[in-house]
């Protein structure tokens, strides 16, 4: 049991090009659903929403937005860059089942948010736990998950009909897929490698890397 945890915890990517298509079944949308909302957050709010989204005349506009926003961010990088970033897919929208639109709603609870008087972005990051929670549980179900965030919160915001003080923190593809690939797409791409564990993680004080001359000088 406990490897099956860490395996789904291995296998999990943020899906792009693999998604099939296929309906979900609803008793397995309902879990992974079910899974989001149980996740841990500040002051027992569950600052979140769920807007799921099927219709392709939404998902097309949306699409069509975030593919403006690729080429904003392909203009800005310099030739080499832009080269590694031409081939990279960064989004499944029409490919995908649905999309799951995560929202956070900061006034939810509020004024007396047990917990958040010192750590105003405790309710964000609430958010950001039942996201991970939906996404292990789609993986573990055998479904892939895209996390799109080349957007415009304003845009979003006013195609879905989303209230004013109320954020929208991801657009989720869902959906089926035809497999998970072994090795995140960025990394495949050569866009950044991952860094190791070792190089993470602090005993007792951060630990500051050392500059490139300092490097070169122990190398002497």
């Amino acid at each position: 049991m406990i490897e099956e945890f860490y395996e789904v915890l291995r296998r999990r990517r943020d899906v792009r090009a693999e998604f099939t298509g296929e309906p979900i079944d609803d008793e397995v949308l309902t879990r992974v659903l079910e899974a989001a909302h149980s996740a841990p957050s500040v002051g027992l709010t569950q600052p979140w929403d769920f807007v799921l989204v099927e219709s392709t005349r939404t998902r097309t506009a949306f699409r069509d937005h975030v593919l403006t926003e690729r080429e904003v961010f392909a203009a800005s990088l310099p030739p080499e860059r832009r080269e590694t970033f031409a081939p990279i897919k960064i989004e499944g929208i029409l490919s995908s089942s649905l999309g799951v639109v995560v929202t956070y709603d900061e006034s939810r609870g509020a004024p007396d948010v047990l917990g958040r008087h010192a750590i105003a972005d405790a309710g964000l990051y609430s958010v950001c736990l039942a996201i991970q929670n939906l996404w292990l549980a789609a993986t573990a179900e055998g479904l892939g998950v895209g996390w799109v965030s080349f957007y415009r919160e304003e845009f979003l915001r006013d195609l879905l009909g989303i209230p004013a003080g109320v954020r929208p923190v991801a657009w989720l593809c869902l959906g089926p897929v035809s497999r998970l690939q072994d090795i995140p797409d960025l990394e495949r791409h050569g866009w950044r490698r991952r860094r190791p564990l070792s190089a993470a993680t602090h005993r007792e004080r951060f630990r500051t890397p050392p500059s490139r001359s300092e490097r070169e000088e122990a190398s002497r």
